[in-house]
């Protein structure tokens, strides 16, 4: 992959910060007693600096280099194990509890969805848990995506943002997100996002050998009624 411009990794966690999302996994970790923890698509690392703890073994895995230069750098980084890669070179565990979080199985192709649901599925342990979020379709958020530029003040000057958002079909959005420096400098990132809905993505879950124990569609766990704008899984390793 074509990895991200530094300043914009410099602002990851400002647009992404630690709050009610990460407060559901956090739980979940402690729910299910686990001990193994594998959080693939772990970016900064927020998250999983924060689920590492004494006796508890975790594994962020990311593609991005510059991303995973700031997790190793965390408060706690020390205590992760930091891969850089997708599913295919993550430890072979066994892990209890396997997590994709920030809407990362969003940007997994159709062509390595289903490998990558079954590279963690033999990496986890019989009864381990799988649990990741992604947008529900029928919110249609992409349809806010696009809008006037934005200014805001960052530490590398002015940053002026927007984004032009094209429907590909009906399950995929190609966005390209347009971030003008203080410099002048315009650096732009496209990327396409898969919009699953919870049928498909539950049937995909069983072909790789998970069976769903429930999905929520807000983070206190309120259960998905179709119109949340958001689809929270937590499936069951077979």
């Amino acid at each position: 992959m074509t990895d991200y411009d530094p300043r914009i990794v410099d602002l990851y966690d400002v647009d992404n910060p630690d709050g009610p999302d990460h407060d559901f996994y956090r739980a979940l970790a402690d729910q299910c007693g686990a001990q193994s923890i594998l959080d693939l698509g772990c970016g900064t690392g927020m998250l999983t600096v924060t689920v590492a703890r004494a006796g508890r073994r975790a594994v962020g895995v990311d593609p991005s280099h510059a991303m995973l230069e700031v997790a190793r750098r965390r408060d706690g980084g020390d205590e992760v194990e930091w891969v850089e890669g997708d599913s295919r070179v993550a430890p072979s565990g066994p892990f209890d509890l396997a997590l994709m979080t920030g809407n990362a199985v969003q940007h997994i192709p159709d062509a390595d969805w289903g490998r990558t649901l079954r590279d963690l599925r033999a990496r986890m342990r019989p009864g381990g848990t799988l649990s990741f979020e992604s947008r529900n379709p029928a919110f249609g958020e992409w349809e806010s995506w696009s809008a006037a530029p934005t200014h805001r003040d960052t530490p590398h000057g002015i940053l002026t943002e927007w984004m032009d958002v094209e429907v590909v079909d009906d399950r995929v959005v190609r966005f390209r997100a347009h971030n003008r420096f203080a410099t002048g400098e315009t650096v732009v990132e496209e990327q396409s996002l898969v919009f699953r809905d919870r049928g498909e993505i539950t049937s995909d879950l069983t072909a790789a050998g998970f069976s769903v124990d429930r999905v929520a569609g807000e983070w206190d766990g309120t259960p998905f009624d179709g119109t949340s704008r958001v689809m929270i899984f937590v499936a069951r390793a077979l």
